[in-house]
């Protein structure tokens, strides 16, 4: 059994090093985008990360999380898929574009859905939360939240189009500043990765976006 636990250990860690380099690089450059709503699923897989996290002393899985970035290059395709879906006219298609993307200047906003071993183990937003969500820079710098939100009882809108709700997690909505109160950027223009972090008692994980410097 003992004899095991190495070679297991360094295949696990070799999968998840394999799985990282296979992260596409993204841009959050807010640049104009040419999306059809067929677009959609692939532009969501670029941006969504999921990731289980394993208590190796105990060898269970402690967390399964999914995140998805709304970045600028998300909304913009979300607002043409979901306008189409919902036969919104051209010109309030655009508002709701321009509203978002305006949005998408102050907040990182994640739509998260997990589920921990145990049910209390899943809710973000309790007093005493299992886990802490953190926006790590490639510097180490923290942001927290400014915003959490659970999401009680998605709707068809959110199983449409964040396929990882299910009946088993739960789901949420999370905004980070798009600057921290020293005015500095939560993320930098020449970035190389940025971390959504959620850690506690039970363990880390870490969901990575890599990125392609703006500059």
């Amino acid at each position: 059994m003992r004899r095991g636990v190495g070679p297991m250990l360094v295949a696990l860690l070799a999968l998840a090093s394999l799985s990282a380099c296979s992260e596409p690089l993204v841009s959050l450059k807010p640049e104009v985008r040419a999306f059809t709503p067929e677009d959609y699923e692939a532009v969501y897989e670029k941006w969504t990360r999921s990731d289980d996290a394993f208590a190796f002393g105990q060898m269970r899985t402690v967390l399964h999380v999914t995140a998805t970035f709304q970045s600028w290059e998300f909304r913009w395709a979300y607002v043409v898929r979901y306008a189409r879906d919902m036969h919104i006219e051209p010109e309030l298609r655009e508002n709701l574009l321009r509203a978002s993307l305006a949005d998408a200047r102050e907040h990182h906003r994640f739509f998260v859905t997990l589920a921990g071993e145990r049910f209390e183990e899943s809710d973000l937003t309790g007093e005493q939360p299992a886990w802490r969500v953190l926006l790590v820079d490639e510097d180490g710098r923290v942001t927290e939240p400014t915003h959490v939100e659970r999401i009680r009882k998605p709707g068809p809108v959110e199983r449409v189009y964040y396929p990882s709700v299910t009946p088993f997690r739960q789901a949420f909505r999370l905004a980070f500043p798009v600057r921290r109160e020293d005015g500095s950027p939560t993320i930098a223009p020449d970035a190389r990765r940025v971390v959504l972090r959620f850690t506690g008692p039970l363990g880390r994980v870490d969901l990575v976006w890599r990125l392609r410097p703006e500059r």
